[in-house]
């Protein structure tokens, strides 16, 4: 991917964050005819470069059709509401759920490739045979009983943990051919307001011809995917890279009629998190260092109010292996967590709020057995390195469920009557009393039982990795930052994680990565219909 270089101050659009939601601003504005300067703190991509690659696109795409699964845009309306709540107004979620089946066939034309290949059990993430899941909560409880299931996780086709850095490149190089600036390492740190309008930024940038340019590029790129999942293993290195930027960044601004802020959310920002969401601060924070609140920070100090800034998702995976959906998880006081074919993060949030981050998984020798003979077929190699832990030293095991409950701290009558209700229910015409789908339902009742820990702290080889979810409250039509007294700000747009959007009360797998697309080009189109004749002339 090559930059385009920085020959003038003045442009129609200013694209804040170069990740997915920065990507589809900058790629709007361009084909609607305007002249646009995207700045990031680092070399573009962001948590959307590092994540899995996944849009959550339905409504019946092609890919949903070829793989045999009827969809429209009322049936993704109907689940959604479930998963959405107040996070936006209606008006804007009929307006993602209509644009939904369009998204893909946009992100073809950028270049991006998918596949309809179903996978065809539970899983966080597919191997590389299947491009198409179900990566939510869509076969689930009470989900399932409102709207019809369908797969509409659209991975983007790449080998392994390629998905997302492949996704992103294909949008920024898309963007760069199509005439936008981007200037790397440039951090903003103030917009310029003329009477009340945001007219461009100020930044601080580590030129391309610095002598410690090309050290800064390297430490960054070798540290960037293992920094998004264990972070403290790299924090030296982070710390280095932040001191080079400080102190060889030179101050600069350019001037726009719009500024859409896309710089990702705060879950690096320690003091915010502790603020906002006290219960989540032992949870592995999920994106790079400079998911710091910054962008947040700056639609704050043009008046710009926030909200759902509380809400984090938190990841706790029960599969792949999918046999591990079969058993029961519990809390300490021995009482179900939730119906355990819920979706990672769904489960995540009933163990991080109602059970104070504390909780098992228990299963039995049968089960054990099946989830040991699934670790070759479904899962990449985090998948792997993850059982591999579990598998050895990262559980516990007992003869009798009294022995297990005393190894795990549990209360063992409380946990008796939890597993025996479970064990009775799927053994009866009642079915689990929480619901779980009766295919992926097995007795927890063959010695030896087995208990895995999935405690915000059980482990740094098994951490629950999570990322903020609230932030700038935006016009649902425009994009545009709203203030307290619901007037916006004029001229700043805020989008992707940088905004609340339609995922900020409930995550899935690829709800991020869509609203990110969905709200980025939102902002961008509405930005260009502002700019006046004389400049579309000049940038045709």
């Amino acid at each position: 991917m090559t930059k385009s270089s920085d020959v003038t101050n003045q442009y129609d659009v200013i694209v804040v964050g170069f990740g997915l939601a920065g990507a589809a601003a900058a790629i709007e504005a361009a084909d609607r005819g305007a002249r646009v300067l995207v700045l990031d703190s680092a070399y573009g991509g962001g948590a959307s470069a590092l994540s899995g690659g996944v849009v959550y696109a339905g409504g019946g795409t092609r890919y949903q059709t070829e793989a045999g699964y009827e969809d429209s845009p009322e049936n993704l309306y109907t689940y959604l509401k479930q998963e959405v709540g107040d996070a936006v107004e209606d008006a804007t979620l009929r307006r993602f759920c209509d644009e939904s089946p369009g998204m893909i066939p946009w992100l073809e034309q950028q270049g991006v490739t998918f596949g309809s290949s179903v996978a065809p059990y539970k899983t966080s993430y597919p191997t590389d045979e299947y491009y198409l899941y179900f990566s939510g909560n869509e076969k689930s409880h009470p989900y399932r009983l409102t709207a019809a299931p369908a797969p509409r996780g659209h991975r983007a086709k790449a080998k392994g943990l390629a998905s997302g850095r492949v996704l992103w490149t294909h949008l920024a190089d898309s963007a760069l051919r199509k005439g936008v600036t981007f200037i790397p390492i440039a951090k903003v740190t103030d917009l310029i307001v003329d009477e009340g309008v945001v007219t461009g930024v100020k930044y601080r940038v580590l030129e391309q011809s610095h002598p410690d340019a090309a050290r800064h590029r390297k430490m960054t790129k070798r540290t960037a995917k293992i920094g998004n999942w264990m972070p403290d293993l790299v924090k030296g290195t982070t710390e280095k890279i932040a001191r080079l930027w400080r102190d060889g960044s030179v101050e600069r601004e350019a001037r726009a009629s719009a500024v859409v802020l896309s710089a990702g959310g705060f879950i690096y920002n320690k003091e915010w998190v502790k603020e906002h969401a006290p219960g989540f601060t032992k949870i592995s924070p999920l994106g790079t260092p400079h998911d710091d609140g910054s962008g947040i920070q700056l639609g704050m100090n043009a008046g710009g109010t926030t909200a759902k800034m509380g809400n984090v998702t938190a990841w706790r995976f029960l599969s792949p292996p999918s046999a591990f959906i079969e058993g029961v998880t519990v809390g300490v006081n021995g009482r179900r967590i939730a119906n355990e074919d819920l979706y990672g993060a769904t489960h995540g949030n009933v163990l991080m709020r109602e059970f104070g981050g504390k909780g098992w998984a228990v299963y039995d020798a049968d089960n054990w057995k099946k989830a040991r003979g699934q670790y070759w077929t479904q899962t990449q190699i985090f998948h792997k390195l993850l059982a591999t832990y579990t598998f050895t030293v990262g559980h516990k095991r007992a003869r009798t469920l009294e022995a297990l409950a005393a190894k795990m701290g549990v209360d063992p009558s409380r946990m008796g009557q939890t597993i025996s209700a479970y064990n009775a229910g799927i053994a009866s015409d009642a079915g689990d009393p929480a619901h779980k789908q009766a295919d992926v339902c097995h007795p927890v009742a063959q010695a030896p039982f087995y208990a895995v820990n999935i405690s915000d702290d059980s482990s740094p080889f098994s951490p629950i990795p999570g990322l903020t979810l609230g932030g700038l409250v935006v016009d649902g039509d425009s994009g545009l930052v709203k203030r307290e007294d619901e007037s916006t700000v004029q001229g700043l747009y805020a989008a992707g994680r940088n905004a609340v959007g339609v995922c900020s009360n409930s995550y899935i797998s690829g709800f991020s990565l869509a609203d990110c697309i969905f709200s980025g080009r939102r902002a961008a189109t509405h930005a260009t219909t502002h700019i006046p004749d004389t400049d579309r002339t000049l940038s045709a």
